[in-house]
């Protein structure tokens, strides 16, 4: 079983989760991976959190989505620290990171024509 991770950064308001969750909804209906959600920091679950759930319900490979707009310090320092201690906490699991999904000219395109249409 596949797993996939989609990793944001958290806020003390949990309103603030719900795009992430129903972002999460709509990827689970989309691919045959679980799907789970975690944050950096300030709510639960956390990075480490989230893969051990995947890795008891059977997951061999987990690939990390960083659900930010572009890169920063949580996604070139903070997530491969994460991403190493997942690795050693579960060897024989295959944990790779992505880039940060603002990076992606199809995400950049959605954005713009959502902006756009409002203008």
């Amino acid at each position: 079983m596949k797993g996939l991770v989609l990793f944001a950064h958290g806020s003390r308001d949990r309103e603030w989760a719900r795009p992430f969750e129903e972002l999460a909804a709509t990827v689970s209906r989309q691919t045959d991976a679980r799907v789970r959600l975690a944050y950096l920091e300030l709510m639960p679950p956390s990075l480490g959190d989230a893969i051990a759930a995947l890795v008891s319900e059977g997951a061999k490979s987990i690939r990390i989505v960083p659900v930010f707009l572009g890169p920063g310090g949580h996604t070139k320092q903070d997530l491969p620290k994460l991403a190493a201690a997942a690795r050693e906490r579960h060897p024989g699991i295959e944990i790779a990171c992505e880039a940060p999904i603002g990076e992606q000219a199809s995400v950049i395109e959605a954005i713009a024509a959502a902006i756009a249409k409002k203008a």
